[in-house]
């Protein structure tokens, strides 16, 4: 319920905004809308598909799999899956956010999810290839020596930071 009010309190307060954008600015206004029209809409055709395949992953992929996969003591094995998995996506990032909650539920680490939510917004392959074939093989690979270890820093950080606001961060989630 809290959430609902939250939600509703946020709508309300950005329709508000551009209601005071419109009495100075009717353009801007205008394009406000039409703007926040496409991002729904683009939503509209990404999450829809991005939620069957939660649903599929949760019913058909057992706890103990992810758990061994990429939970807690998966090691090096749990990081190179989800860098995989990251690299290996498709689509806009705030379609990882639910699969990321998905695989915490299903007993991922929150340093792997963040190495995961990290490759998917950093690292995909047609993105390497296509900085391969503009900005050249030597740029593309500087790019990915720098961004590799950065995923592995930021993830442990917020892994540190969250446990440490929260010791029941990961339990919180499940």
């Amino acid at each position: 319920m809290k959430k609902l009010l939250s939600l509703r309190n946020l709508l309300i307060l950005l329709g508000s905004a551009t209601l005071v954008v419109f009495l100075f600015d009717r353009q801007k206004a205008v394009s406000i809308l039409m703007n926040s029209k496409t991002y729904l809409l683009e939503m509209l055709s990404v999450l829809p598909p991005i939620l069957i395949l939660i649903g599929l992953f949760q019913a058909w992929v057992p706890r103990t799999a992810v758990e061994k996969t990429m939970g807690g003591s998966s090691g090096w094995k749990g990081i190179l899956t989800a860098l995989f998995v990251g690299t290996a996506a498709v689509g806009p990032l705030y379609a990882a956010f639910p699969l990321g909650v998905a695989l915490l539920e299903k007993g991922a680490s929150l340093y792997n999810v963040a190495v995961f939510l990290c490759a998917w917004a950093a690292i995909k392959i047609p993105m390497i290839l296509f900085e391969v074939k503009f900005l050249g093989a030597d740029f593309a690979g500087l790019r990915l020596a720098l961004t590799l270890p950065s995923i592995i820093l930021i993830s442990l950080l917020l892994d540190i930071i969250l446990k440490r606001r929260s010791p029941r961060a990961e339990e919180e989630t499940r």
